[in-house]
């Protein structure tokens, strides 16, 4: 494709970008608005499948309904010349994935702030109704001061249209990081993007993927039977509460892992506040990164719940204590109201 050429008589292709299995991804000047966006062109097989034409239509509406700071926003998509295009914001700096094979492996003070990040916007969507599907590294744009962005909602699925016993032959999101229910091609839910969640924060603190294999077949039984090495194993200095809440992460059920992304990314939150760390204070290039506030959330555990209420428990105490004593003091009371007023007989 020339670098030149102008898509649907407004997007003129300056740079590539970057490649996947279903799309080529370009950096574009917008001519009418005057302005550099992302360009996201589908391939050929899968912009000619009517089914797939509809699916992307629709999910690139739903898509363009995002309005959230950790997600790039979309602005256009149409049908060129045979082909499906999206197009989105340009972010500038580069994917986590890139990232992660320059620096090897993050410390928790590094990775925790990125994570939570992911979670604001992947929980955005959750509550508007969307399951990403993808999501790994290669989506999450890092930008200089540390903003993360999620990309890439192209196959991402209205959850008003997922059927809980429905069985897929065609397997959607990379065999590394999707859960073991896409895996098994079962109905994904945003429990399924929580997983993949994890898998990403697990390669984040180690530098290596919990299961690696040859083929998608194996890795896909790995996700489903097998358990990653523990973080102790790797990292001993780690902390057991972050490794807890990455196991729960990493669950083979999905009813065992949090519900949503903003269950997770505010478990991850209360464990920054619980540490009092101040490696986790941001640097002041990065300092307004944690002005995205995660929403409360239903369905955490009786543990997580309480520990992030700010409960005065001396003052509880004492109200207890004094509704025990006035109860007390009822029988008291009926005692020498008989005395005076002894029944009729």
């Amino acid at each position: 494709m020339e670098e030149t050429r102008l898509l649907n008589d407004r997007y003129q292709l300056l740079e590539g970008l970057g490649k996947g299995g279903m799309a080529f991804v370009y950096r574009a000047r917008d001519l009418m608005l005057e302005r550099y966006v992302g360009v996201k062109i589908m391939r050929e097989d899968f912009s000619r499948d009517p089914a797939f034409q509809e699916r992307f239509r629709q999910e690139a509406k739903a898509a363009a309904n995002l309005s959230h700071p950790n997600i790039v926003t979309v602005h256009d998509f149409g049908l060129d010349a045979g082909k499906l295009f999206i197009v989105m914001e340009y972010v500038p700096g580069t994917d986590l994935k890139t990232l992660l094979q320059q620096r090897g492996r993050f410390t928790p003070e590094e990775a925790l702030p990125l994570i939570i990040q992911a979670c604001a916007g992947i929980g955005y969507a959750h509550r508007a109704g969307l399951v990403h599907c993808d999501v790994k590294p290669q989506n999450m744009l890092v930008t200089p001061d540390q903003r993360l962005k999620v990309a890439d909602f192209g196959i991402a699925r209205a959850l008003a249209s997922i059927r809980p016993d429905e069985k897929s032959d065609v397997v959607w999101g990379s065999p590394q990081y999707f859960s073991p229910e896409q895996a098994s091609g079962a109905a994904p839910s945003p429990a399924s993007d929580v997983y993949s969640l994890g898998v990403v924060m697990y390669e984040m603190l180690t530098g290596a993927l919990p299961f690696n294999a040859t083929t998608a077949t194996e890795l896909a039984r790995m996700h489903l039977d097998v358990q990653p090495p523990r973080l102790t194993e790797m990292l001993p200095d780690i902390s057991p509460t972050l490794e807890q809440i990455l196991l729960k992460v990493l669950s083979k059920e999905p009813s065992a892992r949090y519900r949503t992304a903003d269950q997770l990314g505010r478990v991850l939150l209360n464990f920054g506040d619980a540490r009092n760390a101040p490696a986790l204070a941001l640097t002041p290039e990065a300092a307004p990164v944690m002005e995205y506030t995660i929403p409360p959330a239903e369905g955490l555990t009786v543990a997580e719940e309480m520990a992030s209420l700010n409960i005065d428990w001396v003052s509880v105490g004492l109200g207890l204590l004094a509704l025990l004593a006035v109860g007390g003091l009822i029988p008291f009371w009926v005692w020498v109201y008989f005395v005076y007023n002894p029944p009729i007989r």
